[in-house]
C-alpha cells in the first residue's frame, strides 16, 4: 500500500487478493461462515449471529468483538448488505445507510481455481479510528494510512489462511 494521503472523510479502501486452488463452493464455505473468522484473526476475537440466525443471508445481523493493542476492545452490530453465494459476501459495520466500515469477501472461478478478494472501506460513520483521529487531528492523514496497512496486512494473512484450509 502506498502513500495517499488520504483522511478518513474520503472512506480509504483497502483490497487485496489471491488464487486459490479450490473451486469457488468450498472457498465459499469458508468466507461466509463468520464464526471462523477469529481463529484467522489476531484482532477480531468472537462473531455470533443475532435474532436467532444460524447462518448468513441478506439482512443477517452478526456482533463481533475486537481488540487491538492501541485501540483497546470493542464490540459492534453488523448487517449483511451483501449476499450472493460463491459470488459476493459483505457487511456493514452499525448502520447499513451510514457505517462505519463496510467489509466484503469476492470469489470468481478462474484457471481452475478461485480468485478470492477481500476489500473494506473506512466511514463515512465514526468509528473507534475517529477517537484517535480526535486526539491527534494534525496527523490524520497518517493515523488513516498506519491503519490502512495494519487491515492490509492482516487481510492478506486471513486470505492466506482461507487459502491454506480451502486446499487442503
Amino acid at each position: 500500500m502506498e502513500w495517499t494521503g488520504a483522511r478518513y472523510a474520503d472512506k480509504p479502501t483497502v483490497e487485496v487478493r489471491t488464487w486459490i486452488g479450490a473451486p469457488p463452493g468450498r472457498v465459499w464455505e469458508l468466507v461466509s461462515d463468520i464464526e471462523l473468522m477469529p481463529v484467522m484473526s489476531s484482532e477480531l476475537q468472537s462473531v455470533r449471529w443475532l435474532d436467532g440466525v444460524a447462518g448468513p443471508s441478506a439482512g443477517a445481523r452478526f456482533t463481533g468483538r475486537s481488540r487491538h493493542e492501541a485501540l483497546g476492545e470493542w464490540e459492534t452490530t453488523s448487517q449483511v448488505t451483501e449476499f450472493e453465494p460463491e459470488r459476493v459476501f459483505g457487511w456493514a459495520v452499525g448502520d447499513p445507510a451510514d457505517p462505519a466500515a463496510r467489509w466484503r469477501f469476492r470469489l470468481e472461478p478462474k484457471d481452475g481455481g478461485t480468485e478470492l478478494s477481500e476489500w473494506m472501506q473506512l466511514g463515512p460513520a465514526r468509528s473507534g479510528l475517529s477517537f484517535a483521529i480526535d486526539q491527534m487531528p494534525d496527523k490524520e492523514q497518517k493515523i488513516v494510512f498506519v491503519r490502512l496497512r495494519e487491515f492490509e496486512r492482516n487481510m492478506t494473512a486471513t486470505l492466506g489462511q482461507i487459502k491454506a484450509r480451502a486446499e487442503a
